[in-house]
Formats: structure tokens, C-alpha cells, sequence
């Protein structure tokens, strides 16, 4: 008799288990988060002026859910924006003439709810390299990413580093610079693919003319 109590025991346990199972999976769980979409470089213009050549481009890129995260709980991120022109040698490697690149630094403000984006001319090795830059604040996260993700008429080599008619590549990155995170936060990132946002462009240099000034008067 107690064999059988624990027999039906054992089995009511089992039905119980298994309908557990079977409402779970009937449950109408919210689907997997799609990948994001990767990070892409459009609209890419060159142009000749007479001091030199100027760069406009769009960086489209998604925000992970993880770096967003991040961002409001206070840590600043960089990304990095990086031109390079070469001339073309069919005898030998290509020769870099000129390079370029710029720093952009986007943070959250608890106290004030907005958000800041520092422009950094060049590389830098720390946050005091922030001292001589650019900054503006905005409302949204939104607001700022476009101001991270839109290059205009940015500088990248002197006219006379570039010569007309001379055949040249334009090597263009973009990236998120996890060596400028906290180190703590550094080694908790490092490998992880949702941190990871880049994009390269590398073709020939097409220069287009720049538009004529508008005359005064007219």
C-alpha cells in the first residue's frame, strides 16, 4: 500500500512536471533580438578646394543594448574617425602622403539628463587629451549620435600633398576604442562582439571639384 501511495505520488509529480513543461513552451515568448546591423560607411564625397582635399561622409552604425547601458550608467565612449591617403606606385608599394584623424568622445550627464560629444583633432592617449576641443551638448542620445556619425568638410590633407592628376587610394576607418574605457571595464568587454563597431572604405580618391563661391552682391 505505501509502495502504491508513493507510485501515484511519483506519477502525479511527473504530470505536474511535464504540464509545467508544456505551458511554458506554449508561452508566447518575445522573440530573439535582432542582430544589429552592421556598420557601414555612405555617402562618401571628396573634394579639391585650394588649400586642400575635404572629407564628408555618414557613419551608420546601431548603439548596442550593452554600450547604451554603459553610456547611462556614466562612462564615456570614444570613437575614432581616421583617413589616410596613399599614392598609387605600380613599381612598388603605395606611399602614405597624408593622414588625418579625429577623436569624438560621447557621455551621458546624470545631474542633467543631456548628452555631450567632445571633438578631439587627432589621436589621444588619455582623457586630458580632451583640454583643446570641440563640445556640444544635446537633448537625446539620438541627437548626439548624429553628430558622431556625420563627417562634413573635414580636412585631411594640404594641397600640396596631393597633386592633380596623380593617381591616389583614400584608406577611410571608423571604430569604437575600447583602450580608452576605464581598465577595469576593459578587460570585462575585451572579445565581446556587441562592443565591437567598425567599418573601413578603401578606394581610389575621387576628387571632386569644389562649388564655385557665391559672388557678393548676388
Amino acid at each position: 500500500m505505501v509502495f502504491t501511495t508513493h507510485s501515484l505520488k511519483n506519477a502525479a509529480l511527473d504530470a505536474i512536471a511535464h504540464l509545467l513543461l508544456a505551458v511554458c513552451l506554449a508561452l508566447p515568448w518575445a522573440p530573439a533580438a535582432r542582430a544589429a546591423a552592421p556598420t557601414e560607411i555612405t555617402q562618401l564625397r571628396t573634394e579639391r578646394t585650394e588649400d586642400g582635399v575635404y572629407l564628408s561622409a555618414v557613419v551608420r552604425f546601431d548603439v548596442p543594448p550593452v554600450v547604451e547601458d554603459a553610456l547611462l550608467k556614466g562612462i564615456a565612449v570614444y570613437f575614432v574617425v581616421e583617413a589616410d591617403v596613399y599614392r598609387d606606385r605600380w613599381y612598388w608599394t603605395d606611399v602614405r602622403v597624408a593622414s588625418a584623424a579625429r577623436t569624438l568622445r560621447l557621455a551621458y550627464q546624470p545631474l542633467t539628463g543631456r548628452w555631450r560629444v567632445n571633438i578631439v583633432p587627432g589621436l589621444i592617449a588619455s582623457s586630458s587629451g580632451l583640454r583643446a576641443t570641440l563640445s556640444q551638448n544635446y537633448e537625446t542620445m539620438p541627437e548626439a549620435l548624429s553628430a558622431i556619425q556625420r563627417v562634413a568638410h573635414w580636412k585631411i590633407a594640404d594641397a600640396s600633398e596631393v597633386e592633380p592628376g596623380e593617381p591616389y587610394m583614400l584608406n577611410l576607418n571608423f571604430w569604437l576604442d575600447l583602450s580608452q574605457l576605464p581598465r577595469p571595464f576593459q578587460i570585462g568587454v575585451a572579445g565581446q562582439k556587441d562592443w565591437t563597431i567598425s567599418a573601413q572604405v578603401r578606394d581610389r580618391l575621387r576628387l571632386a571639384p569644389a562649388p564655385p563661391a557665391a559672388e557678393g552682391g548676388k
